[in-house]
């Protein structure tokens, strides 16, 4: 427990004035919160991992077996926030607190931990500790203080009043990356969406413009009448946003079911944020999405064709990252663009293998999965980034029939995966055939060189005698010159 600057050393406050507002990143002190004890139920965080659903259990246990020789402590490391024994720890959650406020454009100021048997119901980790906070934000110039924890409207209020600087907590901080990273006006409209949800119930006492609810003189009157004309105008707009996202979920709908018409599977990449998901997209598909290693740097669905070695095409669909404690006015947002999530033939869930928390990652995906109603799908799982690994442990790897381990930026394993997608994948399944197709059928002989596997070419007689793998739909349009 305590307080440090970016560097461990004491900071000398500088003069604001000095630094341009437009080109200065904001400075900010983070600060993490566990707790040994779940606050209102009143009972340990150790509970039985026997909640979690076996192929949740599964995920993590593989997961952990790949990371194990990278990783320091216990495997059964609590996780005193969460409602099931965890693989994260203190420190990897403040890691990826930094994580996402370097995402968000900051620049890490200072960091303080607390650790807490239970969260106090007013200011969430005690008025005494929020004087050292105060004290040490002040001290490096913070002009944020972010908040590893999600604040009730009030803790909020109140913990802003002692430190006398803007307080952000985990979710508002989510949702301001996915506003900078929201491309597409369908993005932008669901991260609208999550935002005016989140900002509703914490109007009152947000500023002099927006004037406290509450008794005595000076709060009355025009107060209350400019808080509720906020709140209908919100209100009023959470209901334009959403009939906007109502017509693009109709347009996908559409655009999905003219897929659907022709025998095309789709096969949806997901995994936690970061995970490399679309680099291997990239790679899969020879496309350019931006990969980045900042965390949601993927908000908008992309789908792109590929062909499989079978000469099938087949739709892989890059998707928005998940979290640890994903905000579920994001899931709820997020639904139209999830939806590709929930009609995908095939999921890909991708998990980062040089990860040591790689297996409580899946947990959580596993989770988002569930709230979507997309876990009992047919899933490959792909433990990418495996050229960060050691050599002698990146040798030891071996896939299985549910695991397949590649490096998307390096290219190993991507022709494993695509055979093993062909094998898995039912629609317009590939059949080998014998067809005597005469020399004059250019169109159609083009068309099976282009879309069939072909073992064996040979002319007679003006016609080209050929052994093939050829898809279903394809055959379909060749079956007067196949040999029964």
């Amino acid at each position: 427990m305590g307080s440090r600057d970016s560097s461990g050393r004491s900071s000398r406050k500088e003069p604001k004035a000095l630094l341009n507002p437009a080109e200065r990143r904001e400075r900010a002190f983070l600060v993490g919160v566990e707790f040994r004890t779940r606050g209102r139920a009143g009972h340990s965080g150790k509970t039985s991992s026997a909640a979690i659903t076996p192929g949740a259990q599964a995920a993590r246990d593989h997961a952990t077996s790949v990371a194990a020789s990278s990783s320091s402590r216990p495997v059964d490391s609590p996780d005193f926030s969460s409602g099931f024994t965890s693989d994260f720890t203190s420190e990897d959650s403040l890691d990826e607190l930094r994580a996402l406020a370097t995402s968000a454009g900051a620049e890490i100021a200072g960091e303080f931990t607390q650790r807490k048997d239970r969260p106090d119901p007013a200011t969430l980790i005690g008025k005494g500790k929020l004087e050292e906070i105060a004290g040490a934000s002040a001290s490096v110039s913070a002009d944020v203080i972010l908040f590893d924890h999600d604040l009730s409207p009030s803790q909020q209020r109140n913990i802003e009043r002692v430190v006398h600087t803007r307080v952000i907590d985990r979710t508002q901080l989510i949702l301001d990356i996915f506003a900078r990273h929201a491309r597409t006006r369908e993005g932008q409209l669901q991260v609208e969406l999550a935002q005016l949800e989140y900002m509703l119930p914490r109007l009152a006492g947000r500023g002099v413009e927006m004037s406290q609810l509450g008794g005595g003189i000076g709060t009355r009157g025009p107060g209350e009448t400019q808080l509720e004309t906020d709140r209908r105008k919100i209100s009023r707009r959470v209901r334009h946003v959403k009939q906007q996202i109502e017509n693009v979920r109709r347009i996908r709908a559409q655009q999905r079911q003219r897929r659907e018409s022709v025998p095309v599977a789709t096969v949806a990449l997901v995994g936690y944020t970061n995970a490399g998901k679309s680099t291997l997209f990239n790679a899969l598909t020879k496309s350019n999405v931006v990969a980045s290693s900042r965390m949601f740097a993927t908000l908008d669905p992309t789908i792109r064709a590929a062909d499989l070695p079978s000469k099938r095409k087949v739709l892989f669909s890059d998707t928005v990252g998940f979290i640890r404690h994903l905000p579920h006015t994001l899931v709820s947002a997020f639904r139209a663009t999830l939806e590709e999530v929930q009609r995908a033939t095939l999921i890909i869930q991708v998990s980062d293998a040089s990860s040591p928390i790689s297996g409580e990652q899946d947990v959580q995906v596993e989770s988002v999965l569930k709230e979507l109603e997309a876990d009992k799908k047919p899933r490959l799982r792909v433990m990418n980034k495996i050229d960060l690994l050691p050599p002698k442990q990146r040798e030891s790897l071996r896939d299985d029939h549910q695991t397949i381990h590649v490096s998307a930026a390096k290219g190993i394993g991507l022709s494993t995966l695509l055979d093993r997608v062909d094998a898995l994948l039912e629609a317009d399944r590939p059949r080998r055939v014998r067809l005597r197709v005469p020399q004059n059928q250019g169109k159609l002989l083009a068309q099976l060189e282009a879309g069939a596997r072909i073992y064996s070419r040979q002319y007679q007689d003006g016609l080209v005698v050929l052994e093939a793998e050829a898809p279903a739909s394809l055959l379909r349009r060749l079956r007067e010159w196949v040999v029964e």
